[in-house]
């Protein structure tokens, strides 16, 4: 029964490995310098409908097809910039996991430490807070006074 099972997750873990391996192998590059942009271009570009997954690990037919478009502009002889910068003014920039510093991606660079900023700045807040004097009647006072003698002896 164990046998069997290590049996199947074995084949499983062989036929991903083959099916990955058979999608880079499937393209023809001029030259080493060609597959090692395509591999971090794959690697550094972010698939739109995947969450957070880039291309290179992504099974969605919109991976596949920025894949096949990279190959075909590295083919064309276009460089990694070009390729990029097509990807972003199609997907946007979201596509490209550094995106720019821009307007619109500012709150993706400045909003984490506007958070630890206003963060420190309540901490800070609440325990510098004074206290308000609390008045006591005169019976607590006498009993205040009873209990610190009673203390002291």
């Amino acid at each position: 029964m164990i046998r069997s099972l290590l049996v199947t997750v074995a084949a499983v873990f062989v036929l991903i490995s083959a099916a990955s391996a058979e999608n880079e192998n499937s393209y023809k590059f001029d030259n080493e310098q060609q597959r090692a942009t395509y591999q971090q271009l794959t690697k550094e570009l972010r698939c739109p409908k995947c969450q957070n997954q880039n291309i290179a690990d992504s099974n969605a037919p919109l991976a596949e097809d920025m894949r096949d478009r990279s190959y075909q502009m590295l083919k064309e002889g276009k460089s990694r910039e070009e390729i990029i910068q097509f990807m972003v003014a199609r997907y946007g920039d979201f596509v490209h996991y550094q995106p720019p510093f821009t307007t619109a991606t500012s709150i993706l660079w400045w909003g984490p430490l506007l958070i630890v900023v206003i963060g420190i700045g309540v901490a800070i807040g609440l325990t510098r807070k004074k206290k308000a004097a609390v008045e006591l009647t005169p019976q607590e006072r006498e009993r205040l006074q009873q209990l610190r003698k009673s203390g002291d002896e």
